[in-house]
């Protein structure tokens, strides 16, 4: 089953900085992204893969097209749904994962990763208890789980992030470079926790640099070059054609 059907999506930016300047981010962009898949977006920087992503969850507005989001309820155009739509398919049914955390001030980590799962009705004891796994599979110390992630690093905020996204397990979960931030070692943990937590009712979009991560991962690969859809291809074939990376484990994803 077809989850999302994105047909010819753009998204301009107007730059008034430069007297009102165009930017294309996204020009004319479809594909459609299956139930339960695990689809990867790469390429260049400026591509606009973190733009697509964006207009995925709204939080850009697309300028053009349509993303159809086979909901619990039904079908949803999530580029021109109301914004109170919006926000309850965010609550219910779709997760992000950003490269920043947009901390709360004075939550400690461990409860920022368990307040989606209160608010979906799970005991807040037993919601801290799958936020301190999760934390602890990301390598987190856990003299940092009570702490303020405002006093973390970038890596430390990054796997907080990572493990408030999944914890509910959306249907849909958007990931934006996830990994980017993490050494070796807690991008391999990070790697095996979105393949054992997550269940096959999750479908993954995820933006990543590392052609790697991509091969470990993905199903799926869309190529975005200059605003554009390059290409669709399996992983295999994409591995295939971008060349063995056995020697260089961290070597960034090209179009």
């Amino acid at each position: 089953m077809t989850i999302l059907e994105i047909d010819s999506l753009r998204k301009e930016f107007q730059m008034h900085v430069v007297g009102g300047k165009r930017v294309v981010g996204l020009d004319g962009v479809s594909f459609d992204v299956e139930d339960g898949e695990f689809l990867a977006i790469v390429g260049e920087s400026g591509s606009g893969k973190s733009s697509l992503l964006k207009c995925l969850y709204r939080t850009y507005i697309p300028s053009g097209g349509s993303i159809r989001f086979s909901s619990t309820d039904g079908d949803v155009d999530l580029a021109s749904c109301g914004e109170r739509e919006m926000l309850a398919l965010r609550d219910d049914e779709i997760g992000y994962a950003s490269q920043f955390l947009d901390e709360i001030p004075r939550v400690p980590a461990l409860d920022v990763v368990a307040r989606p799962l209160v608010e979906d009705g799970v005991e807040r004891t037993q919601a801290r208890s799958v936020a301190r796994d999760l934390l602890t599979e990301l390598n987190l110390p856990a003299e940092l789980h009570d702490a303020y992630p405002a006093t973390f690093s970038g890596g430390e905020r990054q796997r907080v992030n990572l493990a408030r996204a999944i914890a509910p397990r959306p249907r849909l979960l958007l990931l934006d470079e996830p990994t980017s931030a993490l050494d070796p070692e807690t991008k391999a943990a990070a790697i095996d926790l979105l393949d054992t937590y997550l269940t096959e009712a999750t479908t993954v979009v995820g933006v990543f640099h590392n052609r790697d991560v991509v091969e470990q991962v993905a199903d799926r690969v869309v190529v975005l070059d200059d605003a554009a859809l390059q290409r669709v291809v399996d992983v295999e074939t994409y591995i295939a054609e971008a060349g063995s990376t056995a020697d260089r484990p961290d070597s960034e994803v090209r179009a």
